[in-house]
């Protein structure tokens, strides 16, 4: 099942695992003494480019969209250039990783982005919850986003066996399941049962809802000089670009094999250090270039963001060669992969645990999606063995021989 014991299941003692949160803290602190004028430009030029690429893709639309070339040009811009504004921007911006600069144009208290959700909304579920929680099952929604199962620890039921049909949906129209999580949209009808706080959060989400469907499938169709009905199309599809693009990154950084799932006992009593360790555990990198980097809003460095969610994004590519280093000295993992391999796991882990636990071969405690500290116990040895890279590697020693043996049978 789940890790229930992080330092157990790391291998170090609780000295080692207080150095290991200083020597972060250390590197976090040299990143911040350093911040200035090259951050400065960086966002800038990306702000810069992203509106020119949005106006450059509508500019096209607006007057060629009957043009089937003119339509795949504009529809494919137009989905880059919301992709930019959803990872890069937004959701940087309001983790708060530019308010050093003191802009109130670019401050995670005012930018509001370009998807049905409130900011506000998301700023609780993804900043504080996500983030302070995370993958913890049970307090962690991003854990399946509540309608997947991911983890053993969540009890089959037969609506999971739709498991993948849902992640299809819920990939295609990814942004209605970030702007849905913190809203009960049952709040906003006369007479149910609920907090004036949860009345506030629905109608918010739906006066957001209907600026964002009047500007994308209304406003700007009703304008276009060319063909309004393939302009809306052309909005469609790139919302749905922007949508699959999202899923994909954020699944890879959470659900591939080696990002590990919690249940944390008493997580409010957690220190710093247990808190680095525990978001390095359960992340994972991208393996790419400059441009998966900006596309994906850095967070092919989804380790390095989740351990300092409020650092400069553009820093997070130099922080993670520190990083890495320091999981080689303490013998911990750094999981990284190419996107495509990434989101192959995590759409295997989906398929696989759509079926009832019956039909699993590997145990709730060593599988590549559901990894605990009792994983260890197979070990014949298990004291001798120091660091959770030397503990893996034995323990998929043990599995292998018993695996030939039960064929050898």
């Amino acid at each position: 099942m789940a890790i229930t014991d992080v330092r157990e299941y790391a291998h170090l003692s609780p000295e080692q695992v207080e150095e290991f949160g200083r020597e972060l803290d250390a590197i976090r602190a040299d990143v911040v003494a350093d911040l200035g004028e090259r951050d400065y430009r960086y966002i800038h030029r990306v702000i810069r480019f992203q509106r020119a690429l949005e106006l450059g893709a509508r500019a096209v639309l607006h007057v060629g969209a009957a043009n089937r070339t003119a339509w795949v040009l504009g529809a494919g811009a137009l989905g880059v250039a919301k992709i930019l504004e959803n990872m890069e921007l937004g959701h940087n911006v309001m983790h708060g990783q530019w308010d050093w600069m003191n802009d109130p144009e670019i401050h995670s208290t005012t930018w509001e982005w370009d998807l049905v959700g409130n900011s506000a909304d998301w700023k609780h579920t993804h900043n504080h919850l996500h983030h302070k929680y995370t993958n913890i099952v049970g307090m962690d929604d991003d854990v399946g986003f509540g309608v997947l199962r991911v983890t053993r620890d969540v009890e089959w039921e037969p609506r999971y066996a739709a498991n993948l049909l849902v992640n299809t949906l819920l990939m295609a129209g990814f942004e209605w399941g970030i702007g849905l999580q913190r809203v009960t949209l049952r709040a906003a009808l006369p007479g149910f049962d609920a907090t004036e706080a949860e009345r506030a959060t629905a109608r918010g989400f739906l006066r957001k809802v209907g600026r964002q469907l009047f500007k994308d499938y209304v406003a700007y169709p009703a304008i276009a000089w060319s063909d309004g009905r393939r302009v809306l199309a052309a909005t469609l599809t790139a919302n749905v670009i922007r949508n699959i693009w999202t899923n994909a990154v954020i699944f890879c950084g959470h659900f591939p094999d080696g990002a590990e799932l919690f249940s944390v006992q008493d997580v409010e009593n957690e220190t710093r250090a247990e808190w680095y360790l525990r978001q390095m555990l359960g992340s994972a990198n991208l393996d790419g270039g400059p441009a998966m980097d900006l596309l994906s809003g850095n967070l092919s460095y989804q380790i390095e963001h989740h351990m300092f969610p409020d650092l400069p994004s553009n820093r997070y590519a130099e922080v993670s060669l520190r990083v890495r280093e320091l999981c080689a000295r303490y013998d911990l993992p750094y999981v990284s992969g190419p996107l495509w391999a990434q989101y192959l796991q995590s759409w295997r882990t989906i398929a696989r645990l759509s079926l009832p636990d019956r039909f699993l071969r590997r145990t709730a405690d060593d599988a590549p999606e559901t990894r605990s500290e009792r994983m260890f116990d197979a070990l014949p040895s298990r004291r001798a063995v120091t660091g959770l890279g030397a503990a893996l590697a034995a323990a998929a020693l043990v599995r292998r021989s018993r695996g030939r043996a039960a064929a050898a049978r």
